[in-house]
């Protein structure tokens, strides 16, 4: 019993800090139809900020989070206006960015391993390596604090959506974009918008995942497929259905680990996304598209 407790609180924790690497890339396709194979990538860029202000400044890396975000953010509103925004209106859009952002994903690669190499990084701060300890149970307070921050960022990202003017028109611009634009929403500022909201998202899991995971350049190819079965099991451009899917995901793929093998435990990842592209395409609480 101990052991089941022990591995559902290891996979419960990871769960949250992968519910925010796929959260900022969930929004993005949501709102603007952006498939982001470039994410993983740039929460790797979060991560190096991270390290580089923990290493040079000494400064802990949940304090770092908010400034990796920052500086997300502003890359995102760049990103956006250079390669996004001239073909947003274009009906293939949503196929032009697979191409688009995986280039940019192997642009980033390359500056970050011309910029730190490829050897394994990781922060470390004192808690990083510590555990509280209940019985038989221990629970890592690395991962603790990261699944807590985790969820607490989401928590309020929903709020925002939920309750600001600005949440509206966000929500409005994923619903239906044409006719948000008819009511009056600026559709090009709320794409800007939601793609910077997107990337400082990146920025704070990379933050998080610096001081969890080791990680260098490449590791992003390692992760896409992972975030992309968590947001399609959520359903596309959910915010809740990516924090369940991969909550579901991570408390699984916790217990292949264990009882199989850790060789095993990401096959977990490419397994549910193979099957639920199968069997509901949409996702646990995406909408089923309609026939032509």
């Amino acid at each position: 019993m101990a052991e089941i407790v022990q591995i559902l609180i290891l996979g419960l924790a990871l769960g949250g800090v992968i519910a925010l690497m796929g959260s900022g890339l969930s929004l993005v396709f949501g709102v603007m139809r952006i498939v982001n194979l470039a994410h993983p990538s740039l929460i790797i860029g979060g991560a190096y900020i991270t390290y580089w202000g923990f290493k040079s400044l000494g400064i802990d890396p949940i304090v770092m989070l908010p400034v990796a975000a920052a500086i997300m953010a502003a890359i995102g509103v760049l990103l956006y206006r250079l390669v996004f925004q001239r073909e947003a209106k274009s009906a293939k859009y949503s196929e032009m960015t697979v191409l688009l952002t995986f280039a940019l994903a192997m642009m980033v690669e390359g500056l970050l391993g011309g910029l730190f190499t490829n050897t394994q990084r990781v922060t470390s701060p004192d808690y990083a390596t510590a555990a509280f300890f209940i019985g038989d149970v221990f629970i890592p307070k690395g991962q603790l604090y990261a699944g807590i921050v985790s969820l607490t960022i989401i928590a309020g990202l929903s709020l925002f959506l939920k309750y600001s003017r600005l949440g509206y028109a966000i929500r409005a611009t994923t619903q239906n974009r044409e006719a948000a634009e008819l009511l009056g929403v600026n559709v090009q500022f709320i794409s800007v918008l939601a793609f910077a909201i997107g990337l400082a998202l990146a920025g704070a899991a990379g933050s998080l995942v610096s001081f969890v995971f080791s990680f260098f350049p490449a590791k992003h190819w390692e992760w896409i497929a992972m975030l992309m079965s968590v947001v399609v099991l959520g359903g596309m451009g959910s915010i809740l259905g990516t924090v369940v899917g991969a909550l579901i995901l991570s408390v699984v793929a916790a217990f292949v680990g264990t009882w199989i093998g850790a060789t095993w435990s990401t096959l977990t990842f490419f397994l549910a996304l193979f099957i639920i592209l199968l069997v509901r395409p949409q996702g646990l609480f995406g909408e089923k598209p309609e026939m032509a």
